[in-house]
């Protein structure tokens, strides 16, 4: 029978005879060999799951039985001490003693000595020795970057104890650590927005028993506390967001007179700003996948992809364009940022979209018009404002039908230009495997469907838009994806047939 267990910095492996005896462990490295055992032969073999807490006492019943037990070293170990074993990660060791959890008793190379027994090991590398199980894109889905968080957290904790003052504990200064190390929260975007994947990604494997067994086993013969992995794939979500609560609070009881107190508020405000710009990306990441199926549904569209600069629908609605002769155009204008496109209504289906061109509005210089007749194009205009090229000087007369939709459009302009300047300064960017990503899905989602089935985006409601760190709202997890977008959707008005039956009906009981 073969035994794997897992604890926190070896993998053990006993080797029990059918008659009782014990032969020697043969173990590989993380590159296999031809006695390497899969993760189906161990299930056939009906591994020892170990309750939490229990694994010490296991082993060493193992040992009095006679069986030899070994374990596969996953860090290296360094030390000058002859009382101790040193090792590199892969070198196998025979346990000999492990009543104590942090240091055992062992055998490498004809040498004894204690190693430590107390080192982090997680899910991740478990799912790697297993390629017959995971593949590589399965893996990047469901761990994202943990382990560049992992790298970056070390050496945080590690600048924060040097700061902290053990003897006198309010006289600590950290205030400066987040500071210091306020680029490096960062890399928490990446994960926030590829959390929703991974969590997609497991829900499929988990459907399939053999996984559902695998992660436990990992949780369990790990003594991991009683929560499924996607709850642990959550924790750096919630951790990221809970620091400036953090740091409020410890403001709040901190003197002006503290040594620290200018360093708190500049790092309270410095973490609400990566919470900020984490919500940012996953809004505009969400925003992506929205645009990418409005661009699906517009009927002969031409060159590149909205994605490819655009992340974001500011305003859309109908106006009136005047061409150079003087004719008047209806289209329907699309305002994201860097591009204004417009689009024609089929005379028939009204929800059909065809593409007609689009403005590089990095390039147009915004005039408003006064009503009356303009000198440039020497009509009469009503409602009226302009777009001029700074490169080739050329004029794009625009015509609204209302004084209130001229407005909406001259603030979603400025709107425009503000917002592109903010996501520069933020260092606000879209992958472009992101950004494919998206645009497949949609073209997946759209295929089969009638040609120009209008799936736009509603324009939202002119409002008065807030600085960056103020107008972000999370929509609940809870709340299905379907219904959040019903809720953009404005309300059919009522049949005027049946308004007027039920106002001349005599009977009303």
């Amino acid at each position: 029978v073969v035994l794997c267990l897992l604890n926190h910095a070896f993998v053990l492996y006993v080797l029990v005879s059918s008659d009782g005896g014990t032969e020697p462990s043969a173990l590989v490295d993380d590159n296999g060999s031809e006695e390497d055992f899969s993760y189906e032969d161990l299930c056939q073999a009906s591994p020892r799951y170990l309750q939490p807490g229990g694994e010490q006492l296991a082993i060493n019943e193992l040992i009095s039985d006679g069986n030899v037990v070994c374990a596969e070293a996953l860090w290296d170990h360094v030390t000058m001490d002859d009382q101790e074993l040193g090792f590199k990660a892969g070198d196998v060791i025979q346990v000999l003693e492990a009543s104590n959890k942090d240091w055992w008793w062992g055998r490498s190379e004809d040498k004894e000595a204690w190693f430590p027994a107390s080192f982090v090991r997680g899910y991740i590398r478990q799912c790697r020795k297993h390629t017959g199980m995971f593949t590589i894109a399965q893996l990047a889905t469901i761990f994202g970057n943990i382990e560049d968080i992992y790298k970056f957290q070390r050496k945080f904790l590690k600048d924060l104890e040097k700061q902290y003052n053990k003897e006198e504990p309010h006289l600590s200064e950290i205030g400066s650590c987040f500071l210091q190390n306020q680029e490096g929260f960062a890399i928490y975007s990446e994960y926030c927005n590829n959390h929703p994947g991974a969590c997609l990604e497991l829900a499929n494997l988990m459907k399939q028993g053999k996984y559902r067994h695998f992660f436990e086993a990992c949780r369990l013969l790990q003594q991991m506390i009683d929560i499924a992995i996607d709850g642990f794939l959550l924790t750096p979500v919630q951790k990221i967001c809970k620091y400036p609560l953090q740091l409020a609070e410890l403001l709040k009881y901190t003197t002006q007179e503290h040594g620290d107190y200018s360093n708190i508020k500049a790092a309270y405000e410095a973490m609400k700003n990566v919470a900020c710009l984490i919500n940012e990306r996953k809004r505009k990441l969400e925003s992506i996948d929205k645009i990418a199926r409005w661009q699906v549904s517009i009927v002969g569209w031409e060159g590149l992809d909205i994605l490819d600069r655009s992340s974001e629908l500011i305003h859309s609605g109908e106006l009136t364009k005047i061409t150079k002769q003087g004719k008047s155009q209806q289209r329907t204008f699309f305002l994201f940022d860097h591009q204004l496109v417009s689009c024609k209504k089929d005379l028939l289906r009204r929800d059909m979209l065809y593409y007609k061109g689009r403005l590089d509005m990095d390039e147009m210089e915004l005039v408003d018009l006064g009503d009356g007749r303009d000198k440039d194009c020497n009509l009469s205009v009503k409602n009226a404002f302009k777009l001029v090229s700074r490169t080739t000087e050329e004029v794009y007369l625009f015509c609204a039908k209302k004084q209130e939709d001229k407005a909406r459009w001259l603030q979603a302009c400025a709107d425009e230009r503000r917002r592109v300047q903010e996501d520069k300064e933020m260092g606000m960017e879209i992958s472009e495997n992101q950004k494919k990503l998206a645009m497949l899905n949609a073209q997946k989602a759209g295929h089969g469907k009638s040609k120009g089935y209008n799936r736009c985006p509603v324009a939202p409601p002119h409002q008065g838009l807030h600085p960056i760190h103020q107008r972000h709202i999370t929509m609940p997890t809870s709340v299905p994806q379907q219904q959040v977008f019903g809720l953009a959707e404005p309300k059919r008005k009522s049949s005027l047939f049946w308004h007027t039956f039920n106002r001349l009906t005599p009977f009303r009981k």
